[in-house]
């Protein structure tokens, strides 16, 4: 084997994500793959960073996804694999598990993906998560529901963004969803609802050491405005405050309770309203969605993208140094838009440093010194929103690209 040969990195992705990571990894030397699906195949890529690219099917079964990446590996070494998109990630550690390449395996990334792991295994820790029962023996089921107040949210274990989610306001309605889930049932938890705010907190961890951590409050909960529909705003929090404190200690707790190594976490708590405490709702190692990693540059000039690549190639064999982050502000508001192609140009406040350009879609990233300055322009913009653009559509059972 030649160490001197480029390290090779496969990046496996079924949705349009991740270009900053494949630029980077191609700027640190590497030679990089992309296997993403057919209907992406002239997606907006970064075809100068890369070295091939191979097409998969929607839906491609794991054991056809192995012998794929088997048969490319007899003409080429692969030294890494990388799941740029959440949805991937099982497949993607099967892979490295079946290759036998370094990172997470299926044992580990379900702390990462399975709501149920995630929260017994928080619960262990000693982390504050809220009730819950594994929708498995309906004996338990019921005694759940008799112990803990309605409602409750009847969760699928691995999907995202409010995707099959169901709001149960009393035992007599859940039944009628379980005969429909039929043999799917194990694959579900039903989780007491806790009222309160939502937030989350977006990390960058090196050998199990969190050396970059920035607390976000959404506006609206996601959740009721992937089901009921709305203006979806989240803004950095002031650093100065006690919530920004706890939630910077609580999130360093779940990563080192859930045994992360090397990557980026995107991890969300909720402050009961009831009682005033934090509790843990869910984590992913990757980067968070609907422009989250827009927000964090703007306020910090930290690219999750950029910095996830280089930990990924380094792999614990180069020290990682996390670079100066500034200390600024930066919101998003994003929301569905009746029009193909809004107009935003009514919008001309300095602060708008990103107008998002998205079919369908209306939405800015701000920036400013003053953290009040943002709250005070998602507030405003939002209400606006509500006038000239919003739109709303029933949120999918399934993840669509």
């Amino acid at each position: 084997m030649n160490d001197n040969r480029p390290l090779t990195i496969l990046c496996v992705s079924s949705y349009e994500k991740g270009q900053e990571f494949l630029r980077t990894c191609k700027a640190l030397g590497c030679r990089v793959l992309l296997l993403t699906v057919e209907k992406l195949r002239d997606a907006d890529w970064p075809r100068e960073a890369l070295d091939d690219v191979f097409l998969m099917p929607e839906d491609i079964a794991q054991h056809h996804l192995i012998y794929t990446v088997s048969y490319m590996a007899r003409s080429q070494p692969i030294d890494r694999i990388v799941a740029l998109d959440e949805f991937d990630m099982e497949n993607v550690s099967a892979l490295r598990e079946h290759l036998r390449i370094p990172g997470m395996g299926l044992t580990t990334i379900r702390y990462f993906r399975d709501k149920l792991s995630m929260r017994a295994r928080a619960k262990e820790a000693g982390i504050l998560v809220p009730e819950f029962v594994h929708v498995l023996n309906y004996e338990a089921i019921r005694d759940f529901m008799q112990r803990v107040p309605a409602p409750w949210l009847l969760k699928p274990r691995s999907q995202a963004s409010g995707i099959g989610m169901k709001k149960i306001h009393k035992p007599d309605d859940l039944w009628p969803w379980l005969d429909q889930l039929g043999d799917q049932q194990s694959f579900y938890l039903l989780e007491q609802f806790v009222p309160g705010v939502v937030y989350h907190v977006d990390s960058i961890v090196s050998e199990r050491e969190v050396l970059f951590a920035e607390p976000h409050a959404y506006g609206a909960p996601p959740l009721d405005v992937s089901h009921q529909g709305g203006v979806f705003t989240t803004r950095t929090l002031p650093r100065d405050a006690a919530e920004t404190r706890k939630l910077l200690e609580v999130n360093r707790d779940v990563i080192e309770g859930l045994g992360y190594l090397r990557g980026v976490t995107h991890a969300e708590f909720l402050k009961s309203h009831a009682d005033g405490k934090f509790y843990f709702i869910e984590i992913a190692a990757r980067v968070g969605g609907a422009y989250i990693s827009d927000v964090i540059e703007a306020a910090t000039n930290i690219n999750l993208w950029r910095e996830w690549a280089r930990i990924e190639v380094g792999a614990g064999k180069q020290p990682y140094q996390l670079p100066a982050a500034r200390r600024d502000y930066a919101g998003v508001i994003l929301s569905l838009a009746r029009q193909q192609h809004p107009d935003t140009s009514a919008y001309n406040d300095p602060e708008i440093v990103y107008r998002i350009s998205k079919y369908h879609h209306a939405g800015f990233v701000l920036k400013s010194p003053n953290a009040e300055r943002v709250q005070q322009l998602l507030d405003s913009y939002s209400t606006r929103f509500a006038e000239d653009f919003l739109a709303t559509q029933p949120v999918p059972d399934r993840p669509t690209t």
